[in-house]
């Protein structure tokens, strides 16, 4: 697949009082064509640093950025007709109907006027495109952004938080318009805190934290390559729950108790489980593998949350334990 993006040793630093920070330290990146691809990380992680270099707004101290196969931002003027880009908040003039605001953009960059129907249906915003800007909800201005980013039909469209604002309808339908857009041939790079709504929407992720890249790939071999050890466990109606962790725990299992069941985190040999707690005539109804998602293996790889049974030291030696 070719490369839409390349990044490679994306270096940038910032003096203040403290001293210097690394906002970037060394991140790679590979965006390749047609995909809709995820681009994650804590808040201070040097995502909106990472696409503001990208896009000629910061000048980084060191690395290689190139888009369609041009060096940026030396050659940036000659690709920047294909590339849409939304990067923090967008600003409108509140005045402007969403129509007036679209067709001064699209005179300013030499799009036919067509287009702007065209924008405002795909984000569905045609029956409100007459109103007043100020009128807006914040869903409805993101909405408004991202048609404004389309007006060029980008081959690249760069999306930073695009559903900041939207309600659970408003984040289907965003959802189902960058699934379109992939279809149709475009690249779709979605920067987003909502976690569940990238691995619904994105076939591939780049994670960054602390200026790194710490996991990049498609969505399912990013959570393969993360999986835990941790299973879940049912027992028979009426067993003491509590009782039972605290077997396991004195065989140096790690056990967290939930309301009906509990997850054992370091679980390297399943069938130890339920080897001790029948030898105490507790009976296993259901043992189960924790499966990862992309909130779960993100909090561990960037160490920004306890994920309940995913520690790699534990799992590492967890095979051990109640021998």
């Amino acid at each position: 697949m070719d490369a839409v993006l390349e990044i490679a040793g994306l270096r940038k630093s910032y003096r203040g009082r403290k001293g210097v920070r690394r906002a970037l330290d060394g991140f790679d990146m590979v965006v390749g064509a047609g995909q809709v691809h995820g681009f994650l990380g804590p808040n201070g992680s040097g995502k909106t640093t990472t696409l503001r270099t990208l896009l000629g707004l910061i000048r980084p101290n060191g690395g290689r950025m190139a888009l369609f196969g041009q060096e940026v931002p030396r050659h940036l003027p000659q690709v920047a007709g294909q590339l849409g880009a939304i990067v923090e908040s967008p600003q409108f003039f509140g005045n402007f109907t969403a129509r007036d605001t679209l067709s001064l953009l699209a005179e300013a960059g030499g799009v036919r006027r067509e287009r702007v129907d065209a924008v405002l249906e795909l984000v569905g915003l045609r029956d409100r495109a007459r109103e007043r800007v100020r009128t807006y909800s914040l869903g409805m201005k993101q909405r408004l952004a991202v048609a404004s980013a389309l007006l060029k039909e980008p081959r690249l469209l760069i999306l930073d938080e695009p559903a900041n604002g939207l309600d659970p309808g408003g984040i289907r339908e965003m959802r189902t318009l960058m699934r379109n857009l992939a279809e149709s041939g475009m690249t779709v790079l979605l920067s987003s805190h909502i976690l569940g709504e990238i691995q619904l929407i994105c076939d591939h992720v780049t994670i960054i934290s602390a200026g790194r890249r710490v996991a990049a790939g498609s969505v399912a071999d990013v959570l393969a390559r993360n999986a835990s050890a941790s299973v879940r466990v049912r027992l028979e109606p009426g067993v003491d729950l509590i009782g039972a962790a605290a077997i396991l725990k004195a065989k140096g299992a790690e056990v967290t108790v939930q309301t009906d069941h509990f997850v054992v985190g370091n679980a390297g040999n399943p069938a130890q489980i339920t080897r001790i707690l029948a030898e105490k005539e507790i009976y296993v109804s259901e043992l189960s593998p924790v499966e990862a998602d992309l909130e779960s293996v993100f909090l561990e790889l960037t160490g920004t949350g306890p994920v309940e049974g995913a520690n790699r030291q534990v799992d590492e030696v967890g095979a051990g334990w109640g021998q």
